[in-house]
């Protein structure tokens, strides 16, 4: 019999669901049953709240833009690292998985350093009539910063494990670049893409250390829905806290639900093409 590194079904399963309820499910189900015990009139009354819809509107809409930007500047970025080779390449790719490693906290100072109307960036884009910090726009650039790692590593070893071959049959059979992309790589990165897409936004959701020093968190106009629950917990109001936090989970399944429907029927396609 062939020893196995792991040790048996048994034990290895145990091991492993209880890591999953201590970790996962036993906050998400403290959360669940804070938010249930309001019942569903003073539930509804929290989560529909001016303040509390204004704060859902501005992180999804940030959220979505971040998206939006690292969908195309991040899959550029994998496109370079893997098909090219110049110096700083290795660099340039460490890189990428610098805010996994810096404390939110820390880029959200570094950012409002950069992008306030006296730093680097900020200086020279006030000059032409653009505000970042204390801003939507400052907002989106947080989120765009913590979140672009999520779409470049999951794009980028899927790019690596390609078959040149395929290609070169394309452009054998006289397809253009343009279209050798978009009828047989662009089909064949589609899971890719989608799953870092979906991480990327949930990612967006759920950020918080890196947007409050840069947004402003004004009500209404720049306050997200992590900084709202965060207040509610200051004012030891666990129960509405709960309740708002409770939308940001209920979206983010949501979404990883209807990104996995479509990842399912793209791998479909993919198998039949």
């Amino acid at each position: 019999m062939a020893r196995r590194v792991l040790p048996g079904l048994p034990l290895s399963l145990g091991i492993t669901l209880v890591y999953v309820c201590l970790i996962v499910a036993l906050p998400l189900g403290a959360l669940v049953f804070k938010a249930a015990s309001l019942g569903p009139e003073a539930y509804w009354e929290i989560v529909s709240s001016d303040r509390a819809l204004a704060s859902y509107r501005v992180t999804v809409l940030c959220a979505f833009a971040a998206t939006v930007f690292n969908l195309v500047f991040g899959f550029a970025l994998a496109w370079v690292l893997v098909r090219y080779r110049f110096p700083g390449r290795r660099l340039i790719d460490a890189l990428v998985d610098l805010p996994f490693a810096l404390p939110t906290a820390v880029a959200g100072i570094a950012l409002t350093t950069l992008f306030a109307q006296n730093g680097w960036f900020g200086a020279a884009l006030a000059g032409v009539g653009i505000k970042v910090a204390y801003t939507p726009l400052g907002i989106i650039v947080a989120m765009a910063f913590t979140s672009l790692p999520f779409i470049v590593r999951t794009v980028q070893p899927v790019l690596e494990e390609l078959d040149p071959a395929l290609e070169e049959a394309a452009q054998s059979l006289g397809g253009s670049d343009g279209s050798i992309f978009v009828r047989v790589i662009l089909p064949l990165l589609a899971p890719a893409i989608l799953a870092g897409v979906s991480l990327s936004f949930a990612r967006s959701l759920g950020e918080f250390g890196a947007i409050i020093f840069i947004a402003g968190n004004q009500p209404f106009e720049t306050e997200i829905t992590a900084l709202l629950t965060f207040i509610r917990l200051e004012e030891y109001d666990y129960q509405a806290a709960a309740a708002i936090a409770s939308v940001l989970l209920i979206t983010a399944f949501v979404m990883l639900a209807v990104t996995n429907l479509l990842q399912a029927r793209a791998l479909r396609y993919t198998v039949k093409a």
